[in-house]
């Protein structure tokens, strides 16, 4: 009955609507694939000239050092997010219930507000080096002191945000194994750790290695945390070329080259996620009940799990709240609060036009599964491969010269100019939002539109509803949670987002993002602690919805 129906609903297609939800699929699709395009073309028209001087000079440190942080990144980010999983998953100590949840936390947090923290804690004035040279008496050459920032320093605060990715995949993994094959291991003489590693762990790889792939996407794509640490990525190439250097072409060269690597990472997770089927045989036995733990073992449990959270969100918590006390910032000022409605306008903005995008794709492809609406779907997802800076290049080179043309043949013709109608605008970071997070909203639709049984659209429609009136009258109450975690995760994505807003913000539009690392960039960290507790206080939101879902995975 629901081929019939569907079949009956597509030969009305004029009259229903499904055209213009359609149109609405493919423009956004089309949109996401545009910065893609226009960095290809921006980079082919350049010549080799320019390749070849990035070559001799700043590309295989740019490439090394992006490798470098990935590298140590993933590990970081593996051994923590497997370790605790496994930890609150299969075993029982003290204060395990709330650390399932805790583990979760630093997920708020972006990277440059935790190095924000971590600088004024451990470089030389910190209190950290204070008190250590106020008990010895050694001189500021006297000893030696790792410096945070560095390399590992930057790795360090991407490790600590980006475990979660990790942990929330990992564990859902273990909760869905059977003990079975665990307890079949260890009654044939293998030990609690051979067992983990030739079994469990196994079973979970492609949930850990999708988590991976995550934490490593955010990492390429950062570029708060390696601009404040003097770390030279290619994030941090691409802004000097674009606005220290004014080198267009250098820009779009070194953003085709982390296109490259970012669209290879989206690839190699497709791949891996499409590969992840495992079948349970003995799916119909009980789970392994979880090991007691107790003395040494538990308290070695306790601080393993412990630990993340005290580092990636208690202790940068407390220390931006004591920065921000010790400031001369004022979050009523009329400046803080233009920040705030700049910030928050465009979140908003951005999350309601995001997740529009992200219905309309989505219900386009479940009325029709063709190659067009599958194809606006995949390409829809790559933005979340491609960093803010990248899209912002992307964007910025075939809008500049649309406005530069505009303006020059209206200058010709009528003798009025018109500047910058389009590059100057907040429409276009609007975009530039659409473009970088809209597989993560269109992700949070199509899991609760999962929910939506084929044969409640057949009722639908067999009772005289268009695609549209069912969309409106049956999905969209029942996916108002996931619509909403849509929107929240959102709306933090584009609080959080820096390189973007960086470059293609409107004069004089500055946001929290923005002023955060102006401040910090000027040396003045207790200033910057300020908007950063906002940020981190708005991406509690979402981290929330999450964290209650955690607590009902048991």
């Amino acid at each position: 009955m629901a081929s019939e129906t569907f079949s009956v609903g597509q030969a009305k297609t004029p009259r229903d609507g499904l055209r213009g939800l359609a149109a609405v699929a493919l423009v956004a699709a089309v949109v996401c694939a545009l910065p893609m395009v226009a960095v290809l073309i921006a980079a082919l028209s350049g010549g080799t000239e320019t390749i070849r001087h990035l070559a001799d000079t700043v590309l295989w440190s740019y490439t090394g050092t992006t490798l470098a942080l990935v590298a140590l990144v993933s590990v970081g980010t593996f051994v923590i997010g497997v370790a605790t999983a496994w930890l609150v998953t299969m075993t029982r100590f003290p204060g395990v219930r709330m650390l399932e949840i805790a583990l979760v936390l630093p997920l708020a947090f972006p990277a440059y507000v935790l190095a924000y923290a971590y600088t004024d804690v451990l470089d030389h004035p910190g209190i950290v080096q204070t008190t250590l040279r106020g008990l010895t008496g050694w001189g500021p050459r006297d000893y030696w002191f790792p410096d945070i920032r560095s390399l590992g320093g930057a790795a360090a605060m991407l490790t600590l945000v980006l475990y979660p990715y990790v942990y929330l995949l990992a564990r859902a993994a273990f909760l869905q194994q059977s003990g079975t094959t665990f307890l079949a291991a260890r009654a044939l003489g293998s030990s609690a750790w051979a067992a983990f590693f030739k079994v469990s762990l196994p079973l979970a790889r492609p949930a850990i290695a999708g988590g991976v792939l995550l934490a490593v996407m955010e990492t390429i794509a950062d570029f708060g945390t390696v601009a404040y640490f003097g770390v030279q990525t290619f994030a941090t190439g691409i802004y000097t070329s674009w606005f220290s250097l004014f080198d267009r072409v250098g820009a779009a060269q070194l953003a085709l080259c982390l296109l490259s690597f970012a669209l290879l990472i989206a690839m190699l997770e497709r791949v891996q996620r499409g590969r992840a089927k495992y079948h349970d045989a003995a799916r119909r036995s009980q789970r392994m009940p979880p090991v007691e733990l107790s003395g040494g073992k538990a308290a070695l449990a306790l601080v393993v799990c412990g630990l993340p959270v005290l580092f990636g969100a208690v202790l940068p918590i407390v220390v931006l709240f004591m920065m921000g006390i010790g400031s001369e910032q004022d979050l009523l000022s009329p400046r803080y609060l233009g920040f705030i409605r700049n910030s928050v306008m465009l979140a908003g903005i951005a999350a309601a036009v995001t997740v529009t995008a992200a219905v309309a794709i989505g219900f386009y492809q479940r009325l029709r599964p063709s190659r067009v609406s599958q194809g606006a779907g995949y390409v829809a997802r790559l933005g979340y491969a491609v960093p803010g800076g990248v899209i912002a290049v992307g964007l910025l080179v075939p809008f500049a010269a649309f406005d530069n043309a505009l303006d020059a043949w209206m200058r010709e013709t009528f003798d009025i100019s018109t500047g910058l109608l389009v590059t100057g605008s907040i429409w276009l970071l609007i975009v530039a939002y659409l473009v970088r997070f809209l597989a993560a909203a269109l992700g949070a639709y199509e899991g609760g539109q999962a929910m939506v049984h084929q044969h409640m659209d057949a009722a639908a429609r067999s009772l005289g509803q268009t695609p549209l009136g069912t969309l409106r009258r049956v999905h969209l109450p029942i996916l108002a949670p996931s619509l909403l975690t849509a929107l929240l995760i959102v709306f933090v994505d584009v609080m959080k987002e820096l390189p973007a807003t960086l470059i293609m913000r409107p004069f004089n539009f500055d946001t929290l993002a923005v002023q955060a690392h102006r401040l910090a960039s000027d040396e003045r960290l207790d200033g910057a602690a300020v908007p950063s507790l906002v940020i981190v206080a708005v991406g509690l939101l979402p981290v929330i919805l999450i964290c209650r879902q955690v607590g009902r995975g048991r």
